[in-house]
């Protein structure tokens, strides 16, 4: 039982920085959107992984290069498709606005990203965690819905007060943003996908929690393609370049700075996590991850009075985050049952 409650505080952890490293988003200007996310995806998805590998995986370039091939690409390409579903998440905001967007993303990626290793592993229909998992699953997804729910409505306070309203097209928004969950669970797919770089850099001499890094390295780098690859191509579009080198900057960087330390931090600590809870690690602890930050960036939202006026949409917020809670002890506990 202690086994399994070190690794569940552990993603907890993680889901503290997931929940967190959307503040710096707030501190974009005088930045333009792709110049800032350019430098926060080199940073995130690069820098970060590979110097902490270095430090915790002996001779990680060896690890990774002696890999087949073949796990090198699907964990490069799950970590691409990832980065696809990141941009249709924006694209599908002017349609249905952020709170549903989000509410949808988050559950289609928790179930899917979930419940797919799941039954990937064998007999899964038969393990004694079965009936927990789906169960957990199905709460967290209760739990997300309740919380866009609220999100919908405080949007609602907000728009009547300003005076304007979101121009909603449905249909559209609801197709990009399922699709956007379900791309968006790739990165946990690839992570279990990429299992071998792990078992390579155990072999080499690294810890078994720590091990996770070395996969991260290599899933990150095609999500970075696609995610660097979309601000350039912003930047070029647009004629940003020179965005770099405005007056005043030098706050936006180290928020930009800050918050993929944060956002990777969340992986990388996730990943340790996971690791220590063994074959189930990716089924429970990525949907407690996505659920956990939901609960943890909107006690940020709180504080930073965004739900101020809303009084009854905030009702439905605690209810939905309680939900959320519970969710999580089911699938936490799920992981000790034999």
């Amino acid at each position: 039982m202690e086994f399994a409650f070190i690794p569940l505080v552990i993603v907890l952890i993680a889901s503290i920085f997931q929940g967190s490293f959307g503040l710096g988003m707030k501190f974009m200007a005088p930045l333009k959107w792709e110049a800032w996310w350019l430098v926060h995806a080199t940073v995130a998805m690069v820098l970060v992984p590979l110097v902490w590998a270095l430090i915790v995986v002996p001779d990680l370039f060896n690890v990774i290069f002696n890999t087949p091939i073949s796990v090198l690409l699907v964990g490069m390409f799950f970590g691409l498709l990832w980065g696809i579903g990141g941009i249709m998440f924006g694209k599908s905001i002017p349609y249905i606005g952020i709170s549903l967007t989000y509410g949808i993303v988050m559950g289609v990626c928790s179930a899917v990203g979930g419940l797919i290793p799941f039954f990937q592993l064998e007999n899964a229909s038969s393990l004694p965690a079965f009936p927990y998992v789906i169960l957990g699953v199905f709460i967290m997804l209760i739990g997300v819905a309740i919380t866009a729910y609220a999100g919908i409505q405080r949007d609602k306070v907000a728009n009547t007060e300003e005076g304007k309203g979101v121009k909603v097209n449905l249909k559209m928004g609801l197709i990009i943003a399922v699709l956007s969950g379900i791309l968006s669970a790739f990165l946990n797919l690839g992570f279990v996908g990429a299992q071998p770089v792990g078992v390579a850099a155990e072999a080499a001499g690294a810890i078994s929690r720590n091990s996770s890094l070395a996969i991260w390295v290599v899933v990150l780098f095609g999500g970075f393609i696609m995610n660097a690859g979309y601000a350039i191509f912003l930047l070029t579009k647009n004629k940003t370049w020179n965005s770099f080198s405005v007056p005043n900057s030098g706050k936006a960087y180290a928020w930009a700075i800050g918050a993929s330390l944060l956002w990777f931090g969340a992986l990388g600590v996730y990943g340790q996590g996971a690791t220590l809870m063994g074959k189930m690690g990716p089924v429970i602890g990525w949907p407690i991850l996505l659920g956990v930050s939901l609960v943890v960036s909107n006690i940020w939202a709180y504080l930073n009075k965004e739900w101020a006026g809303a009084s009854k949409a905030f009702s439905w917020l605690i209810a939905g985050l309680a939900v959320l809670i519970v969710a999580t002890v089911v699938l936490g506990y799920s992981n000790s049952v034999v």
